[in-house]
């Protein structure tokens, strides 16, 4: 059914006076479907390329931050019963998230059509306002960000999503906080990792940070299991670190389980019964 729907796109200013941007992300808003969401880039090479002076850390911070406020107005506009309590436009949920003012972050002014399908519209959006001016050399890697979106889709699809919320794990001399987590007796920690990267090197050194990390998490008083949704290389000639990335990943002490992205469908539906099952337990608890 087709809907009607507003977007704006994020632009990074560089300086307000010259008006020099870069568009740095895409929020499409279908009061009708009920559907919001955003997708902003993790990527600040091309920023750091046309703007030397840009913090890459505080960048992808505030990224990650505006991303997490869209999933939750999202959320929001899911549950509304009644589409006369939904915001109007795009603009006015964006501003809410980051206001208009000053800063280098700033909000177009909104577009918008009719389509059929939101979430692809969305996409399409972003491939041709923030895509295509990524730098090419940076486009085979993939972020952690962009592989936990392969695996929210499907989350979101099964309703799972709004089930798990961040978790500190704290150990004697370390501590971590996963983002994406649920208590079921201990705690499952789901931990999106790509290694869809650019060369052997980084992905090695990828593997081996996160064995060290959880291998100094391993005498935490709360017990955990983590899920590693795993992104995998797309170029062939990678194929094989990544195979060493998994052998290094093995030797993680403590409960653990790889998912390949290939098998997203799959966890969905496994984690979203388990979930049903864990919540009907509950509440057969309750009425004893």
């Amino acid at each position: 059914m087709k809907t009607t729907y507003t977007f704006t796109v994020l632009r990074y200013v560089h300086d307000v006076t010259t008006g020099e941007f870069a568009n740095v992300g895409v929020a499409l808003y279908a009061p009708e479907a009920k559907y919001l969401d955003a997708m902003c880039t993790q990527r600040y090479g091309r920023l750091s390329k046309m703007f030397l002076s840009i913090n890459d850390d505080h960048f992808r911070s505030l990224m990650r931050f505006i991303q997490a406020r869209f999933d939750e107005h999202a959320e929001k506009v899911r549950n509304e019963l009644a589409l006369e309590g939904l915001p109007k436009s795009v603009l006015e949920i964006a501003t809410a998230i980051l206001p208009a003012d000053d800063s280098s972050m700033q909000w177009s002014e909104p577009g918008g059509g009719i389509t059929e399908n939101p979430s692809r519209t969305l996409e399409q959006l972003y491939v041709r306002m923030v895509q295509r001016y990524e730098d090419k050399a940076q486009l085979p890697s993939r972020s952690d960000e962009e592989i936990w979106r392969e695996f929210k889709k499907e989350l979101d699809a099964k309703r799972v999503a709004a089930y798990l919320h961040p978790k500190r794990i704290v150990a004697k001399d370390y501590d971590y906080e996963f983002e994406h987590a649920r208590k079921n007796e201990i705690w499952h920690a789901y931990e999106p990792v790509s290694f869809d990267l650019m060369d052997v090197d980084t992905i090695l050194d990828k593997a081996n940070r996160w064995l060290g990390r959880i291998m100094n998490l391993h005498d935490a008083e709360e017990k955990f299991k983590v899920y590693m949704l795993l992104g995998e290389p797309r170029l062939e000639k990678l194929k094989a670190a990544f195979g060493k990335a998994k052998n290094m990943l093995n030797k993680m002490p403590g409960d653990k389980e790889f998912i390949p992205e290939s098998e997203v469908v799959k966890f969905s539906a496994d984690l979203a019964e388990e979930i049903a099952k864990h919540r009907d337990q509950d509440a057969e608890e309750k009425v004893k």
